[in-house]
């Protein structure tokens, strides 16, 4: 049924093998690596399991006909916003994923800040580790601000879900910044009231004209 389902998709968009495939590379990634030495090998490793979706999405979701956006834009924005789901996903996950033995912050920025393996498995906070994990942070924000721009350039129809999706992701951050950091022992997570409250607050960003059509007009 899945194959069918997915066969249905392909035929009616025109949708690429090729993130598939990357996907698929990327899943094979975490059966033999649990490291990664520095930025640039994390990156790859979320655009593998990720940025992919964000590819796959948009020739479904469809670009909106009024766009002035380049689909280049577009399409670097979608896999933007899965970068930074994966980013927010590490970060969130850092105590679980110690506990399977696997550390995918990168091994270089934990060195600057004077933190080691060592640190993550005991999963104290400290003040370095604070600092360390403002810094992830805000780069995963970035990541979220660079996708901003494409989700306007979507369909109407297509724009409500992500924008939720986006916003509901990023209260992901908020709340590791309310745990005082502790992503050792405490899960971030959204609770029901503040998922509702974003769902209005979506709805009412998928209504504003794309981004390109607005900087137009200014």
């Amino acid at each position: 049924m899945l194959d069918a389902a997915l066969f249905d998709t392909i035929t009616k968009f025109p949708i690429d093998i090729q993130p598939f495939k990357d996907m698929i590379d990327g899943m094979r990634t975490d059966l033999k690596k649990a490291r990664y030495k520095n930025f640039d090998e994390l990156y790859m490793y979320c655009y593998y399991v990720a940025g992919t979706v964000g590819l796959m999405s948009v020739p479904v979701m469809g670009i909106a006909p009024e766009s002035k956006a380049t689909a280049e834009s577009v399409y670097g924005a979608a896999l933007a916003l899965g970068l930074a789901n994966q980013l927010t996903n590490i970060l969130r996950d850092v105590g679980e994923d110690a506990r399977r033995g696997r550390i995918y912050l990168p091994q270089d920025e934990l060195a600057e800040a004077g933190l080691s393996d060592e640190d993550i498995f005991k999963g104290v906070v400290t003040e370095k580790w604070r600092k360390f994990m403002k810094r992830q942070i805000k780069r995963a924000r970035m990541f979220f601000e660079e996708a901003e721009q494409g989700v306007t350039e979507l369909r109407k129809e297509s724009r409500w879900p992500v924008w939720a999706s986006m916003l509901l992701y990023r209260q992901i951050l908020d709340e590791i910044e309310a745990n005082d950091y502790n992503n050792f022992t405490k899960r971030a997570y959204v609770g029901k009231a503040k998922k509702v409250l974003a769902l209005p607050v979506a709805y009412g960003k998928s209504l504003l004209l794309p981004y390109s059509l607005r900087n137009n007009q200014t």
